[in-house]
């Protein structure tokens, strides 16, 4: 009798003849006694009656074949199954690929065949409600309820949301360049043979071991950056502004120990700390008050008026003296007539003004000797003296800030305060002297 072969159209996805060892095309002989493995003859050596250990030729068989017609008179077993698995292969609707694979149907044959046995046939309808209903009621109390998430961001390569988030793919959880980025290079070269030494081996199994620890290191890593919100590393120093700056050096201080308490119990104990500074000031404040013999909140906005006042006086006086004591000065005068001019047009004067506090100010740095200085043009010598900056530094400072701006297109103070760490001051004044002569431009 005719059984549907359980196999699918490709030969070489079925087991070979057990007589000739040929590749299987229906229609084939399965023996009903033997197996299993299931014992199969092509139509030759079924023929020629082929023995095999326990296999006689007088034994029962079965006839292997998907030439018989299922759902549709004009369509066979072997052409339903072809094409199920095409619109597996290719996806449903795209009828054109799915005729192109099957090559025995056209376009229209396929769409109306599948439309009307496998999508509109009531007893498949009915018997996968069936299915379903079951399913869902044997899963109904364990199953886990699925809420639809956001779509992550996806910033191109080099862009500017990606070099804020120092590369990182939220829709991959990787970087596009991870921790110890070339570990897998000691790896690309070992091959375990079975002829190795038992050294050989060890080494082999040592330097895997090697690799997996640099794995672990990197995951670690990957998860306090996920965990804390470190990976946009903008918006995390504007968090940290928030707090005063007593507050913030404490955070910058104890920064390397929020790997050990974990993102919640740091928070908390920075938060802590900026609660204890603000109790601490409003202590200190009350102080003030009191030993001004003030007893009450109004009496205390009134004195923090007047001495608002009188600071503003103060400030008018100093200011005052000062410019009465260039005027004496003719060479001094011009300078303060200068250094006026730079601050109504917002930079920073370089022009060095002597202060009546009683500081002496520190002399000129003496570039004589120092290396880079002969990379430098007049102007960058002054600056240098100025600001007491060797040559070598401010060239690396230098570099640094015109490569940020050709990346963003122009820079801004807080930017170049950002990359180069050290006193806000010279800062200020490198970007000024580099905006006013035109090596970078504001953002």
């Amino acid at each position: 009798m005719e059984r549907l072969a359980s196999f699918s159209n490709d030969p070489f996805d079925k087991p070979p003849c057990r007589g000739c060892s040929s590749y299987l095309t229906e229609p084939y002989v399965k023996c009903a006694e033997c197996g299993p493995p299931p014992f199969l003859l092509c139509l030759q050596c079924f023929t020629r009656g082929f023995e095999y250990k326990k296999h006689q030729s007088d034994h029962t068989y079965e006839i292997m074949t998907s030439d018989f017609p299922v759902l549709d008179p004009n369509w066979t077993a072997q052409e339903e199954m072809a094409l199920l698995e095409a619109v597996m292969d290719c996806g449903f609707g795209n009828w054109q690929d799915v005729a192109n694979q099957m090559c025995t149907k056209s376009k229209e044959e396929c769409e109306k065949h599948y439309m009307k046995h496998f999508i509109n046939n009531p007893l498949f309808a009915s018997t996968l409600l069936n299915l379903k209903q079951a399913e869902e009621a044997q899963h109904n109390e364990t199953a886990i309820p699925f809420h639809p998430a956001d779509d992550p961001p996806r910033p191109t390569f080099d862009s500017l949301l990606s070099r804020d988030m120092a590369g990182y793919m939220p829709a991959r959880a990787d970087f596009v360049e991870e921790f110890d980025n070339y570990a897998e290079w000691d790896l690309r070269d070992i091959d375990f043979v079975e002829d190795d030494s038992d050294i050989l081996h060890a080494l082999k199994i040592a330097v895997v071991d090697i690799y997996h620890s640099r794995l672990k290191e990197r995951q670690r890593r990957k998860k306090i950056i996920r965990d804390h919100g470190l990976i946009n590393l903008r918006k995390f120093q504007i968090l940290e502004r928030r707090y005063p700056k007593e507050v913030q050096d404490l955070y910058e201080t104890m920064r390397r120990f929020a790997r050990i308490l974990g993102p919640v119990e740091h928070d908390k104990f920075i938060e802590s700390h900026a609660l204890e500074f603000e109790l601490r000031r409003e202590i200190k404040r009350l102080q003030e008050y009191r030993a001004a013999g003030i007893t009450n909140f109004c009496s205390a906005r009134t004195y923090d008026h007047l001495k608002k006042t009188r600071d503003e006086e103060h400030l008018k006086r100093t200011m005052l003296s000062e410019v009465l004591q260039y005027i004496q000065d003719s060479s001094a005068c011009q300078q303060w007539l200068s250094r006026q001019a730079d601050i109504d047009s917002g930079l920073t004067p370089t022009v060095p003004v002597p202060s009546n506090s009683g500081r002496r100010s520190a002399p000129p740095l003496n570039l004589t000797g120092l290396p880079g200085t002969e990379k430098l043009n007049e102007k960058e010598k002054e600056l240098c003296q100025m600001v007491r900056l060797v040559p070598g530094a401010y060239l690396e400072y230098k570099a640094a800030l015109v490569n940020e701006c050709n990346k963003q297109g122009g820079l801004r103070l807080a930017q170049a305060r950002a990359l180069i760490k050290i006193d806000v001051n010279k800062t200020r004044k490198i970007y000024d002297f580099l905006i006013r002569e035109g090596y970078i431009t504001k953002a």
